[in-house]
C-alpha cells in the first residue's frame, strides 16, 4: 500500500476500491458532483482535503455514523463539525485542561472558557469522515492522517485516507516501524 501524496494522489478507482470495503449494511449512495461538494464546503465554510473530496466524488456513504453531505441534518452536520473544538472545551471545563500557550488560566470556569474559545476559533478545521474519525480540512494537502477525536483523547487511526480505510473496513496492514506522521497544527499537539 502506498502513501497518499501530491505525486501519488487518490483516483476515482482508487476511492471506489476503498468504497467497496465497507460492509453490506452501508448503503452507498452516488457520488457527489463537483457543483454538490462545492456547495457543502460553502454551506459549512471549509474545504475538503484532495482525497477526501475524490472519495466523496466516488460514493456517499450513508448511515447514522456517517456525514451526509449531501442531504443531511444541518443540525447533525453542525455538531460534527464542532465535535473536535466541542471535545477541547469539554476538557477545559470539566477535566482542567490548559495549554500552555494560552497564557495563564483565569480562576473562573467560564472565563477560562471564554479565552479557549478565542484561542479555538483559528484551530484547522477537522472534517467527519465516519462516526468520530477525522481528516484536516485543507485542500492544498495532501495524505495527512485520519484521527480518532473523542475530546482530548486522539489518537492516529490512519497514516491517510486509504490507511484509515484498511485499519476500520479492511485488512490492516501495519504502519512501518519509524514512521513520521504529517503534522497536523494544533491538533498534532494532543499526539505527542
Amino acid at each position: 500500500m502506498t502513501a497518499i501524496s501530491p505525486e501519488n494522489p487518490l483516483t476515482p478507482q482508487g476511492a471506489e476500491a476503498l468504497l467497496a470495503m465497507l460492509p453490506a449494511l452501508v448503503e452507498v449512495e452516488p457520488g457527489m458532483s463537483e457543483r454538490e461538494l462545492d456547495l457543502a464546503e460553502e454551506r459549512w465554510g471549509f474545504r475538503f482535503a484532495p482525497e477526501h473530496r475524490t472519495l466523496l466524488g466516488a460514493g456517499l456513504p450513508t448511515g447514522r455514523s456517517w456525514p451526509d453531505w449531501r442531504d443531511g441534518d444541518p443540525e447533525d452536520l453542525a455538531e460534527r463539525l464542532a465535535w473536535p473544538v466541542d471535545g477541547v472545551l469539554f476538557d477545559v471545563e470539566h477535566n482542567g485542561l490548559w495549554l500552555t500557550d494560552w497564557d495563564a488560566r483565569p480562576a473562573g470556569t467560564q472565563d477560562a472558557l471564554e479565552v479557549a474559545r478565542t484561542h479555538l476559533a483559528g484551530v484547522p478545521v477537522m472534517v467527519p469522515i465516519h462516526s468520530h474519525r477525522y481528516l484536516l480540512a485543507d485542500p492544498d494537502r495532501t495524505g495527512t492522517p485520519v484521527l480518532s477525536m473523542y475530546q482530548t483523547d486522539i489518537i492516529y487511526y490512519g497514516t491517510d485516507l486509504v490507511d484509515y480505510f484498511h485499519h476500520e473496513f479492511g485488512r490492516p496492514v501495519p504502519t512501518p516501524e519509524g514512521h513520521r506522521y504529517a503534522t497536523i497544527p494544533f491538533w498534532s499537539s494532543f499526539l505527542e
